[in-house]
C-alpha cells in the first residue's frame, strides 16, 4: 500500500515499477483524505512530499493513524521516506512553530520553524535486513530537505555517506517493522 496524495508526493516511478516487476500488487491510499491504507497488504510505504504543508490534516486524520499503527501492532512492514519518516515520527513542528502529533511509530521529532537544507547524493549501508536486501547492503540515492531533527532516539537503519565518501554516520531509524530515513531510494549500488 502506497500513501500518495499533495502530503507524500514524491516516490520514484521506476522503484514502484520494480516492485511491481518483482510480482508486488501496489495499491495507493490518501493520508490527507483520511484513507487507510489496504487491510490485507504486507507492507506500507510513505514515501516523500510535503507533510509539513499539511501537518493539521495529517494530525487530525484519526482513521489513518488508527490503521497505520493497527498494522505496526500487526508487524506489517511499514517504511517511511523523508517526508514518510518525518509522519512515522512523534511530531512534526511546522514552519509557524506550531507542534503536530504524527503517527508516533518512530521516536523522532522534526521542525520546520528552523529550517536547514540538507542536499546531496548519498550512499546508505543497510545496518538490518530489509525487503530492499540483506544487512551491510549499500543503495545510492538522495537528500533534499529543510527540516530540523530535534530527537531521533534508537536504532539507526543504515550509515550514511556522500557521493564522495564523507562518513556522515548513522541515519534513519528502526523499531520493530517500521523502519525509515531521510535518504531517497534511487537504486542498489
Amino acid at each position: 500500500a502506497v500513501a500518495r496524495d499533495q502530503a507524500f508526493a514524491f516516490s520514484y516511478p521506476h522503484i514502484l515499477d520494480g516492485w511491481r516487476q518483482a510480482g508486488a500488487e501496489i495499491t495507493f491510499f490518501s493520508p490527507l483524505a483520511n484513507e487507510a491504507p489496504d487491510p490485507d497488504c504486507d507492507a506500507i510505504y510513505l514515501p516523500g512530499g510535503y507533510p509539513e504543508l499539511h501537518a493539521a490534516t495529517l494530525a487530525a486524520a484519526d482513521r489513518f493513524k488508527a490503521a497505520m499503527r493497527d498494522a505496526a501492532a500487526r508487524d506489517v512492514m511499514i517504511y517511511g521516506e523523508c517526508g514518510g519518516y518525518m509522519a512515522l515520527g512523534n511530531d512534526l513542528i511546522d514552519a509557524s512553530g506550531a507542534r503536530h502529533e504524527m503517527l508516533g511509530l518512530l521516536p523522532l521529532s522534526t521542525s520546520f520553524a528552523t529550517r536547514r537544507l540538507h542536499l546531496g547524493y548519498r550512499e546508505a549501508r543497510m545496518g538490518i535486513p530489509t525487503p530492499f536486501g540483506p544487512a551491510g547492503m549499500k543503495l545510492r540515492g538522495h537528500e533534499f530537505h529543510y527540516a530540523t531533527t530535534l530527537s531521533e532516539d534508537g536504532l539507526p537503519l543504515c550509515r550514511m555517506t556522500t557521493a564522495l565518501g564523507t562518513d556522515l554516520g548513522p541515519a534513519g531509524l528502526v523499531q520493530g517493522s517500521v523502519f525509515g530515513s531521510f535518504f531517497h531510494m534511487i537504486a542498489q549500488s
